[in-house]
């Protein structure tokens, strides 16, 4: 996999996304790459339900970007030794824990601005509770494999559920520093349906003296 410039990441963004319309979906993998490059994430932390796959090398390209730092949980030793097999000499450049990540995410990785968690994990709906309260910083939260999930529809935080591979949930959760970042500009997003075609547009929106981005 190829390495995410940030034109890569606003090409990301401003994709026009049709329900049904698998064939023209962005990849998971680089779609979620794109929005951890786009928006300069210093702490990744990713929670696998079992081996780390092409998420976690999306994951690794998007931290070269941004010199930012990679953490992945996983259950046990066995998935341990799976994901640096499958990610070969990529897992040189990810930081390994063994646990619940449930506990990682409200201890150790408190301060993490970017979570992306995959919820085939058991207990994934108590995960993301724990990563919409009492976050040190403004964190992205990404929830892949979301489809059939109910975690979507209560979330804590404003979110979406995309029609991205099996459904990826997309939602951005405040933090003490009030969501700054970036020279204190703040951005959000906003997902739009088309009532005619039925078509989501997905915006990303930058305040203050930031601009509009849009399908």
């Amino acid at each position: 996999m190829g390495y995410w410039s940030a034109e890569n990441a606003t090409e990301a963004y401003i994709k026009t996304m049709k329900m049904g319309k698998r064939a023209n979906e962005p990849d998971v993998a680089e779609f979620i790459s794109a929005i951890a490059a786009g928006n300069n994430a210093q702490l990744m932390v990713v929670a696998c339900a079992a081996t780390a796959g092409l998420t976690t090398l999306g994951l690794v390209a998007a931290s070269h970007q941004t010199g930012g730092r990679l953490v992945c949980i996983v259950k046990g030793t066995e998935e341990l030794q799976s994901s640096k097999k499958a990610l070969s000499q990529d897992a040189n450049h990810v930081e390994f824990v063994i646990g619940n990540a449930q506990s990682y995410l409200s201890n150790e990785y408190k301060s993490a601005d970017f979570v992306v968690i995959d919820c085939n994990l058991e207990n994934h709906e108590r995960i993301l509770e724990a990563v919409q309260t009492e976050r040190e910083k403004s964190t992205i939260v990404l929830g892949y494999n979301a489809y059939w999930k109910d975690s979507w529809a209560w979330s804590l935080s404003n979110s979406h559920l995309l029609p991205i591979g099996e459904g990826l949930l997309l939602m951005r959760v405040a933090g003490k520093d009030g969501g700054k970042k970036g020279g204190g500009k703040r951005s959000q997003w906003v997902v739009k349906v088309d009532k005619c075609t039925g078509e989501e547009h997905v915006f990303r929106v930058r305040s203050p003296g930031g601009r509009v981005v849009k399908a």
